[in-house]
Parts: C-alpha cells; structure tokens; sequence
C-alpha cells in the first residue's frame, strides 16, 4: 500500500509540475515503487523483467536530463511557461537536436516502436494491480510530455520529424496488432494491445490538428480507463486458475454471467465500439490524421481492424464454450463487480457524452496550435 501511494503522489506531482527539473525528478520517481511492485511481487521473471524497465527508462531520462542542462545554460530558467515562449526561437538545428534527446525519453515510456519490448514483460510479471496502474497511468507519461516539451517548445523541430513520428506509429500500430493476435498469454495480448493503442496516440499528436490532438489526448483518457479494466478481468481469472494461457479459459459466461458481459463490454470499447469512450477517441484521432497525412491514414485504419479480429477471437475462445472446471460456482464478490461497475460507466459516459471531456482540453489545444498555425 506504501508504495502505491508513494507512486500516486509521483504521478501527481508529475502531471502538475510546472517546473522542469520537478517534472525530470518526478519522471524519473515513478521508476523505484514500480521497480519494487513488480520485483517483490511479480513473477517468475521479474528480475530480469524489473531491470528491463530500468535500463530503458533510465537511458531515455539521462537524455531527456542533458536537454534540460542544455535549455537551463542557454536561457537560465527551469520555468515551463516561460520556456514554451524562448525555447522556440533557437534555430532548426539546435531544436532537432533537443527534440531527439526528448524524444526518445518519452518514446520510451510510451512506449513508441521501436522502444516497446520492456511493457509486454513487465506487464507479464507485474502482479495485476501493477499492470493497472502501468496501463492506466504511466505509460500515459511519455504522451504528457510530447505535450509539455517537444510540440509547444520545439515546433520547427516537431514539424520537421513528424512524418518520422507518424511511420513508426503506423508501424506500431499494425506491428503490434500483428503480434497481439499471435499470443496465447492474455496479459501479453493486452500489452500490445495498448502499443497499438497509444501509436494511435502518437500519430495523432503529431498531426498538429485540433482534431487530432483533442483526439489523441481524449484516447490517453480511454486507453486508461479500458485497460485498467481489462488487466483488472484478467487479474480476476487469474488469482481463480493459476494461468495466463488462453487456451486454459472457455465457458466463462456459463458460470460467471457478469464478469464475461464486462470483458465484452471492454473488449468492444477497445476496439472502438461506437458508444464507447474507445470510438470518439479513435474517431476524431484519425480525423486529424486523414487532414495531415491523407490516405495514410488507411495504415491506422487497418490497425483497428486487426485490433478488432484480436479481440473478438479472444473473447470467442474464454468467453463461449465449455466452463472451465476451475471457475465453476466461483462467481465475482460485489467488490469485483463494483469496481468493474464503476469503469463501465466512464466508458459508456464517455462514449455517449465526449464533449464532457473535450470541452475542457479545447481551449488548450488552441494554444498549443497557435505556434504551428503561424509556421
């Protein structure tokens, strides 16, 4: 319990930090309960799962640390609101080479092709409530900060390799589809799952489109709601069979009605389902893609596709069939289906009502976009 409330006060303190070495310290914080949280009670591969996430996340946040003694010997504040009005005005070749050093931190947590190979085994052997958080939260991390450093204080930078951007979004989009689809372990399917996910995220990021943005920022909230969720499911089959094979699930709705209705229901908001906060995110990501990058956007297009066959097989396989012996009469508690509940609603809400939302990150995105509509 400690240190997931140590982890929630550094996930706060991060997405409120409007100083930069407070957002690096934070940014880098995160590292040691999730260090601890899958290293104690992960699984059998924690170690190395563990120091995986360590060594790629240290790696990008050095990077991201030479950048900012860069910006701080240049104009001698660490002041974010200040730095989005000077960073700006340094030439093409300085800001490309501040843009790579944060890139490549904040693809990292992402996690951006081709940085992505330490979430499927964290995920894997973090234990179910690590999974959650990690889904829902931290990854959400690295888009944050293309939020809050590449795009509003390198925008000709950010103009320049946005096309680089959307190519690995694209190929992490299929990729990952391509992968998800090949897994017989339900939380590494989820895991690629969310790489897909958040190329989504990325791409429309960078397509420097209202819609885009909005879009992209709306599919952050989604991806965190749903994920949660179904890592939530998954970590409800598993402290009752022991497994994460898929093959071991079948009959699922035979002997637990409410919990094979809820991983439906998240299942299709995952893949976009209109009516779930999954679609509007999707939706409107894309709309800014097709008016940045055209026809290209058939690539992402064909990414939730891919998504969809995935899911949907998965649930045909646990979901239909006949029940598997350890889950006969082992029904979900009201807490288990209170907190399913509660995601639900959300998801639904979102899904009918996005501008509850949107109307709040608007007035945002018209200031972030203001540098690049005058480019």
């Amino acid at each position: 319990m400690a240190l997931f409330l140590l982890l929630e006060s550094f996930v706060v303190g991060f997405f409120v930090s409007l100083n930069a070495i407070s957002f690096y310290v934070f940014f880098e914080a995160v590292l040691i309960p999730m260090f601890f949280i899958i290293g104690i009670w992960g699984g059998k591969q924690r170690i190395y799962a563990t120091f995986k996430l360590f060594l790629y996340t240290l790696t990008g946040s050095l990077l991201f640390l030479l950048g900012l003694v860069y910006i701080y010997s240049t104009f001698g504040t660490f002041n974010i609101q200040k730095l989005a009005t000077l960073v700006p005005s340094l030439d093409l070749e300085v800001q490309s080479l501040l843009w790579i050093t944060f890139f490549i931190s904040f693809a990292i947590k992402v996690p951006m092709f081709p940085f992505h190979t330490w979430l499927p085994d964290a995920h894997v052997q973090s234990p179910t409530s690590g999974s959650v958080i990690l889904a829902g939260l931290l990854i959400k991390m690295g888009g944050y900060g293309f939020l809050r450093f590449s795009i509003p204080m390198l925008p000709q930078a950010s103009l320049y390799f946005s096309n680089f951007v959307v190519v690995l979004s694209i190929i992490a989009v299929i990729y990952a589809s391509l992968v998800a689809f090949a897994q017989d372990d339900i939380k590494k399917l989820i895991a690629y799952s969310s790489i897909a996910h958040m190329g989504i995220v990325t791409a429309g990021l960078f397509s420097f489109c209202e819609e885009g943005v909005l879009g992209s920022i709306f599919q952050m909230i989604s991806h965190g709601l749903i994920s949660a969720a179904l890592f939530l499911c998954v970590g409800m089959l598993y402290t009752r069979t022991g497994t994460l094979e898929i093959a071991k699930y079948f009959g699922i709705v035979n002997t637990m009605p409410k919990f094979g209705f809820m991983f439906i229901l998240f299942s299709m908001a995952s893949i976009g389902l209109p009516g779930t906060s999954g679609f509007a995110g999707e939706f409107l990501a894309m709309v800014g893609m097709f008016k940045s990058i055209g026809f290209f956007t058939g690539f992402i297009a064909l990414g939730t596709i891919l998504s969809a066959v995935y899911m949907l097989n998965l649930c045909k396989q646990i979901i239909w069939g006949v029940s598997y012996s350890k889950l006969l009469n082992n029904r979900l508690d009201s807490i288990e289906f209170s907190v399913l509940i509660l995601l639900a609603v959300f998801v639904i809400l979102l899904g009918f009502y996005p501008t509850l939302a949107l109307n709040y990150l608007k007035p945002c995105m018209a200031n972030l976009l203001v540098k690049y509509n005058a480019l």
